[in-house]
């Protein structure tokens, strides 16, 4: 098995391509041991020393560390990540819940006609670009026309995350959709 790995915008964060298929839609994110309880690979990878988050993807699996070095700890991600795809171990327990959940919006049910065109634009034209460099966004909500979305992965504390939502995302949110002024991150 050869395992890509590519850099991201984000120099704390790598993305690792087993060349086969990790989650298939959708992403998953762990910060901790408890969250990946259900998450063997994620929690192997939450073990190594410098690893601070995973995070599944379509078809990759991105690795956030502290302040360790990669040189250090990209060894040890190849092979547990390795080891995991070998063994044909299934990416989570029986029972664990395949996708995040995206529960926890917010939004005043007159604008859900407006909001269903931001999450379309969401998931159609910024999710694959961002998965791209090992990340994912998704919609939280939207109030007085802001738009509020939650940032994973290689997002996450991107040095040039604020500018990807400030003149990427705001300006296609509001080319599309004029009620929107403006895009925030909220806290996942």
């Amino acid at each position: 098995m050869f395992i890509q790995t590519e850099a991201t915008p984000n120099p704390a964060t790598l993305k690792f391509l087993p060349g086969q298929t990790v989650l298939g839609q959708g992403a998953m994110e762990f910060r901790s041991p408890e969250a990946a309880a259900n998450a063997p690979l994620a929690q192997a990878l939450l073990a190594i020393d410098g690893v601070e988050a995973v995070m599944y993807g379509g078809d990759f699996v991105s690795v956030t560390k502290n302040d360790a070095e990669w040189a250090h700890l990209k060894p040890a991600i190849l092979g547990t990540i390795m080891e995991h795809f070998a063994s044909g171990a299934p990416l989570l327990a029986e029972g664990a819940a395949s996708v995040t959940d995206h529960g926890g919006e917010f939004y005043d049910p007159a604008d859900a006609e407006l909001v269903g065109t931001i999450k379309e634009l969401i998931e159609t034209r910024v999710r694959p670009a961002v998965a791209g460099d090992g990340g994912d966004i998704v919609f939280r909500g939207f109030r007085e026309g802001v738009v509020y979305l939650g940032m994973k992965g290689a997002c996450s504390g991107c040095p040039s995350s604020t500018a990807t939502l400030r003149n990427g995302i705001e300006n296609l949110l509001r080319h599309f959709v004029p009620q929107v002024k403006s895009v925030e991150q909220a806290q996942l």
